[in-house]
Formats: C-alpha cells, sequence, structure tokens
C-alpha cells in the first residue's frame, strides 16, 4: 500500500481532554489533507487518466492512515467516530488497498492501550462514594480489556461474585461535545471518500448514539433488557448486571467464562460452523424479531462457554428500530432473493438508500447485481462457506478498466446511507466479517429466511430457538 508518512507519532496511553488540544488535532487533519488534496487535483489535470487514478489512490490512502491514527490517539468520541465508518466503502482504491484500511480502522476497536489504572481510581471513587474496598472484596487494577471510552477490570464482590468493572476513562465524557463539535469538520474528508453519502445526516446519527454510549445507566438498561429477552436460551447468554453497583460512568456484570474468538477460529470446522451460526442468528433475531439494532457485533464482544451457549457482551451502541424500517429491510431481501429488479430498486428508494432525485441516474438490473453481491449470501437460499478473502461482502467491487470503474463509480455515488439504517447496515457487515473471518459454513439464506419471512427452522439450532420463543417469554417492548 502507498500512503505518505506525515502521520504523527504514536502516544498510547495519552488521553488528551483539552478542548483546545481536541480541536487543534482534528483542524491540523483537516487543513493539512485539504491541502494536500487540492494539490493533487491541481497536478491531476496534466496527468495521464491512470497516473490521476493511482495518485487519487494514494492520496485516499494517506489521508486514512492519518485519519484513524489521530483519531486513534484521542480516543473518545473521536475514536468512535473513527469506527462509525469504518463500513464505508472508499471510493478510488483498488481492491487490496481498500481491504488493508479497512483493517487499519477495524483496529481502532481492536487494539487500544490501557490506561495506568491511577488515572481511573479517583473517578471510581467518585461514582462508587468511598474507596474500592468498601465495594469489592478483590480488584485487580491490570486491565483485562481496553476500549474507546473505557477499559474493564476483574473484581470480586463482597458477597463474594466473581464480576467485570468496566470504568470510563477520565475526561473522556467532557471531551465529547467537544468532539462530536469536531466531526462536522471532517464531513469534507468523509464526502472525498465516499461522495455519495450524506455525510451530515451520519454526523447527526452518531451524536445521538454516541451520547447515548457514554451513560453506562443506559447501557446497563439495554443489557438487562436483552438478557430478559434471552433469559434460558438455548444458545445463548447475556451476563447478569449489578445494578446496585453500577452507575453512570461505572457498569459492574457478572464474569464469565469463555474461549475467545481466536481461539475459536483455531477449532474444529463443526464448532466454527456451529458459533457462525449462533452469531448469525443472535443478531438477525434482535433485529427482525426485536426491533433492536446492535451497533457494535464485534467478535471481540463474544465468548464460547463451555456449555457450548455463546455469552455476547457490550451493548452501549443500540437503537430501536420501527416497524416501517424493517418493513423496507424485508422488501428489500425479497426482492433480491426473487432477482426481481424493478422492485428491487422501488424498496430502495422506499428505504432511503437512493434519493428520490437521484433514481433516474440508477440502472434497475445494475442495482440488482449490486445488491446481490453484497448482500444476497443472506437473501439468497444456498448452501455458502466464507473464506478469508469474502472480508467485505457489503459492496461490489468496481471493475479494473478505467471507462468501466468510471462508470461504476457514477452508478455507485447514486445511493447514500440513512441515518437510522447506519447501525443495520454495520451489523450485517460486521457479521459478515465475522463469518468470513472463522470460514462459517451454512445455508445463510435459509436460516435468515426464518427472521426475514418467518420461513420455517433450517437447522437443529433454528429448532431449538422456534421451541424456546413458542414459550413464556418477556416482552419485547420493555425497556428498564
Amino acid at each position: 500500500m502507498s500512503a505518505e508518512s506525515d502521520d504523527p507519532p504514536p502516544e498510547a496511553g495519552r488521553l488528551p481532554t483539552g478542548r483546545i488540544a481536541r480541536t487543534a488535532r482534528v483542524g491540523g487533519l483537516v487543513t493539512g489533507q485539504s491541502l494536500r488534496w487540492a494539490g493533487m487535483r491541481t497536478a491531476n489535470r496534466v496527468r495521464t487518466p491512470e497516473k490521476a487514478a493511482a495518485a487519487r489512490s494514494e492520496r485516499t490512502a494517506a489521508l486514512v492512515n492519518q485519519l484513524v491514527d489521530q483519531l486513534g490517539q484521542m480516543r473518545g468520541a473521536a475514536m468512535k467516530v473513527g469506527q462509525m465508518i469504518s463500513m464505508v466503502e472508499f471510493d478510488g482504491l483498488p481492491e487490496e488497498e481498500q481491504d488493508e484500511l479497512q483493517r487499519k480502522l477495524a483496529a481502532l476497536r481492536d487494539d487500544v492501550p490501557a490506561v495506568p489504572f491511577a488515572k481511573l481510581e479517583k473517578l471510581m471513587r467518585q461514582e462508587l462514594g468511598g474507596p474500592l474496598k468498601s465495594v469489592f472484596a478483590d480488584f485487580d487494577e491490570r486491565a483485562f480489556a481496553a476500549a474507546s471510552i473505557g477499559q474493564v477490570h476483574r473484581a470480586t464482590t463482597l458477597d463474594g461474585d466473581d464480576v467485570v468493572v468496566k470504568i470510563q476513562y477520565p475526561g473522556v465524557a467532557e471531551a465529547v461535545e467537544t468532539d462530536l463539535r469536531n466531526a462536522t469538520l471532517l464531513l469534507p474528508l468523509v464526502k472525498r471518500l465516499a461522495p455519495g453519502l450524506d455525510a451530515r445526516a451520519l454526523a447527526t446519527e452518531m451524536r445521538e448514539r454516541i451520547g447515548e454510549e457514554l451513560d453506562y445507566e443506559l447501557e446497563a438498561q439495554h443489557q438487562r433488557r436483552i438478557e430478559r429477552l434471552v433469559r434460558r436460551h438455548p444458545f445463548v447468554r447475556i451476563p447478569r448486571v449489578y445494578t446496585d453497583l453500577s452507575t453512570r460512568r461505572v457498569l459492574v456484570s457478572e464474569y464469565v467464562e469463555g474461549e475467545r474468538f481466536e481461539v475459536v477460529r483455531r477449532a474444529d470446522e463443526a464448532t466454527r460452523d456451529r458459533y457462525g451460526e449462533i452469531v448469525f442468528r443472535f443478531f438477525l433475531g434482535l433485529l427482525y424479531r426485536d426491533r433492536i439494532a446492535l451497533g457494535d457485533p464485534h467478535p471481540g464482544n463474544y465468548l464460547l462457554c463451555a456449555d457450548g451457549r455463546v455469552c455476547f457482551l457490550d451493548f452501549g451502541l443500540l437503537r430501536d428500530v420501527d416497524e416501517a424500517r424493517v418493513s423496507v429491510e424485508r422488501a428489500i431481501s425479497v426482492a433480491v432473493r426473487d432477482a426481481d429488479a424493478p422492485a428491487l430498486k422501488a424498496a430502495l428508494l422506499a428505504a432511503g438508500y437512493l434519493p428520490a432525485d437521484r433514481a433516474d441516474a440508477v440502472d434497475a438490473d445494475w442495482a440488482l447485481r449490486l445488491m446481490r453481491g453484497a448482500i444476497g449470501w443472506y437473501n439468497v437460499p444456498g448452501y455458502r462457506r466464507f473464506s478469508p478473502d469474502d472480508a467485505r461482502r457489503d459492496a461490489d467491487r468496481p471493475p479494473r478498466d478505467a471507462e468501466h470503474r468510471a462508470a461504476f463509480k457514477a452508478q455507485v455515488n447514486q445511493f447514500t446511507l440513512p441515518p437510522e439504517a447506519l447501525l443495520i447496515r454495520r451489523m450485517h457487515g460486521v457479521v459478515a466479517i465475522t463469518l468470513s473471518r472463522l470460514r462459517a459454513g451454512a445455508d445463510w439464506g435459509a436460516i435468515a429466511a426464518e427472521y426475514l419471512h418467518g420461513a420455517p427452522p433450517a437447522t437443529p439450532l433454528g429448532h431449538a430457538e422456534a421451541g424456546f420463543f413458542a414459550g413464556d417469554r418477556p416482552a419485547t417492548a420493555t425497556t428498564g
């Protein structure tokens, strides 16, 4: 991959919380990249089409690399902005660079250095109303896991229960408003990466979702709600929340023992297939049965328990989905399954993926080919085993021929991403990446049809789940 070495040095563990410092980072990024982009466009006027395309590819790679590095160092909402755009298909890059940049964006979620516990202890004393020993019999000051807005520690309650304690980084909540304002400065850069995207609407959605994710009391409500929905489920488990020990910036949950994703990836084929099917069923079931979109289906949030169940973690990024949205997503699925190009175009219009003023520029048959390539894996019945080469299944690859590539670009840039569908598309995309990393095999279309179209169970897991939901279960509308 070709990229300029204009990235700042790493500053692992630092948390720039001042308004001026955080704004300066983003402002410097935008100003520097805008000047370089303008220089590239000027130079491209006298370059051959091939050299101009190569220059654009190099400039885009440099832009995304610097965006990832600077936002990653800031954590908080700035880092979340980087995670949110990790599903955007970047315009003007070859396949191999698309995938490399996506992996680097995904690393914003994976490779987070822990903050020394001394920086967290004062916040915990404030939140818990006293020293740690007044709440916990034992507390491991070594971080168990670290993420963008907080990190996790092992502990034991005074009653002897093993728990995990998620602690928000000091200063992150206070810096969020600045970060979200600064996100608007990034809109020109995002538009260069994905010209068809409604970047301003995307920023509005990020403001709402990220603001909610900072409230651990709200996350606790989400976690309790989903735990009730699947309590005693045959193959899904959600940790219990310790409400009396949790606050707005500290979340205490039951500790669950289980194998991490990287261990499961090395397991035998039958284990990987079953695990992949459970992941797929969990997220699709919540969306199309319970109208809940979970926006962070990252494999770091799953544990394979000794009893064969999969435990799911992290419920901060959640959106309730109305029936109208579920209905148009189903209409898209039906049209893709039936290879009905006119119906698909109408459904894309109704769902907001294709704005009415751009519809005439999109050929219906081309849209069908695009969507079958992008989402056919879970809409068209038929056995399919994923491979690592399938790591990006949420968009069709443009042809390499320059003329056809330009035609492809003109068509795909007519589409946009409705803000209310952001978490839905992120969920589908990350689940597909997870299945490809597992090399999981199944008739995904037949399984998805259970949730999308009310089809009968397609597998033994489907029969087990149907039996569970045929019995007593809590209402889906409760939130607390």
